[in-house]
């Protein structure tokens, strides 16, 4: 029986173990996939809020009326790449950054409702997303909904059990600092980690920093360590 090239995706996003995997090794490998330069998985309900006081960049990429992109993917719970529902070049008009020259984009679904997405770049200079990206995109945007509905399903700690654990990791980091930090333990660099989250290189290494600072540690081997212990401690709750 002949495997199917996306075979071996499929099982690793069958494989994963929590989302913090699911947005970091699994999208770099995604990101590898379709050749991307940028490639991020992001969810509605953690989206940033948009006021008069955010830049300007970040109101025009989440603004429906502005982001053709965006409003199909919303409007459609379909995969989407912009030369599908644009002339060729225009959306280099509306979005100028180099290395957001072709974007693609998919949907995560969870019990009918869009809960979030998947979105892939490449620099300009390279060829756009095609017919066959699109096409492998919507299987294993199937696969990452299921998943991730399976991963959402899991019972959880309570905030109370945790806030026993005087030594928990969780309890001195931010959400987006356990982000950074789940990441670094899977090996992933500054680079990878930025990508991963959609943030610059130099703000995870300023992320790093703080947490450092706050953890009483100088290194990413003693924060994997401390991560690993603030889970033992929490299985034993």
């Amino acid at each position: 029986m002949i495997e199917a090239p996306l075979q071996p995706l499929f099982q690793a996003i069958a494989q994963t173990q929590d989302e913090a995997e699911l947005r970091g090794a699994m999208m770099a490998k995604l990101g590898e996939y379709f050749a991307a330069t940028r490639w991020g998985l992001s969810f509605l309900d953690q989206l940033p809020t948009v006021d008069e006081n955010s830049p300007l960049m970040l109101k025009l990429a989440l603004s429906l009326d502005y982001n053709p992109v965006l409003r199909y993917l919303v409007q459609r719970h379909a995969a989407v790449h912009e030369e599908m529902i644009l002339p060729r070049g225009v959306w280099q008009s509306i979005c100028p950054r180099a290395d957001h020259g072709h974007v693609m984009a998919g949907p995560i679904v969870n019990q009918g409702q869009l809960v979030g997405g998947i979105a892939f770049t490449r620099h300009r200079d390279v060829p756009a997303f095609d017919a066959d990206d699109l096409a492998d995109l919507s299987a294993l945007c199937l696969h990452l909904s299921t998943r991730l509905a399976e991963l959402r399903s899991k019972p959880v700690i309570s905030e109370l059990a945790r806030s026993d654990a005087p030594s928990s990791v969780e309890n001195r980091l931010t959400p987006r600092e356990m982000q950074i930090a789940e990441l670094v333990a899977q090996g992933l660099t500054n680079a990878q980690i930025g990508a991963s989250l959609w943030i610059t290189e130099h703000t995870v290494k300023q992320a790093l920093k703080r947490m450092f600072r706050k953890l009483e540690i100088s290194s990413r081997a003693e924060l994997v360590a401390r991560i690993v212990q603030s889970s033992r401690n929490v299985a034993t709750l």
